[in-house]
């Protein structure tokens, strides 16, 4: 009588001498050409994302409120932005009620949207100081393609007597003058997937 457990031994002494046997060069190249292909497809899709992102952003990147010092520096940043690229530009004097909270106000919505280019410009700086009396700042004008779409004389009258980031946010987008803010993608903490060579 043969025993079934023999057979099965057999079986098993076989399985584990497949496996103990030296792997050969060629398969060994094998299973490390898999990982490296592995490796390098997940870089390649890595930066095709970035890529993508990159084109899909809208232009260039701000992210804070730059001083012009004169009226040639306000016309170069109206007239040669990009025709998407919103400009929204505070003119102001020093002293002026409500002028330094809306720089700070400014300071933050730039931080926030950084595909708008905010400006801030002294209104005696300007060229056109005659224009721009303590009556009318702080003034916010906004321009697309080099074109005057708002502009906003006295406009912190539009706001409680202390305001900030929020309300003016709030008031610029009544008008639909801002962009949606974008949201930062999330990585899913791999350092090997966020590593592009």
């Amino acid at each position: 009588m043969s025993s079934p457990h023999r057979s099965h031994s057999r079986d098993d002494k076989d399985t584990r001498e497949r496996f103990s046997r030296k792997m050969s060069m060629q398969e060994y190249e094998l299973i490390n050409d898999d990982k490296e292909d592995e490796s390098c497809l997940r870089k390649y899709r890595k930066r095709c994302m970035q890529d993508m992102h990159q084109r899909l952003s809208f232009g260039p990147k701000y992210g804070y409120l730059s001083e012009l010092q004169n009226g040639e520096q306000f016309l170069e940043a109206v007239e040669k932005e990009r025709k998407t690229t919103t400009v929204i530009v505070h003119i102001y004097e020093d002293g002026i009620k409500g002028c330094e909270a809306l720089n700070s106000s400014l300071t933050c919505l730039a931080a926030e949207h950084s595909t708008v280019r905010f400006c801030k410009i002294k209104a005696s700086n300007t060229g056109a100081g005659d224009r721009f009396s303590s009556d009318v700042l702080p003034t916010l004008l906004v321009y697309r393609a080099g074109e005057l779409v708002s502009n906003f004389i006295s406009v912190t009258e539009q706001f409680n007597e202390e305001f900030f980031a929020v309300d003016v946010e709030s008031f610029l987008n009544e008008y639909g003058l801002l962009p949606e803010k974008e949201i930062p993608a999330l990585g899913n903490g791999n350092l090997e997937e966020q590593e592009v060579e």
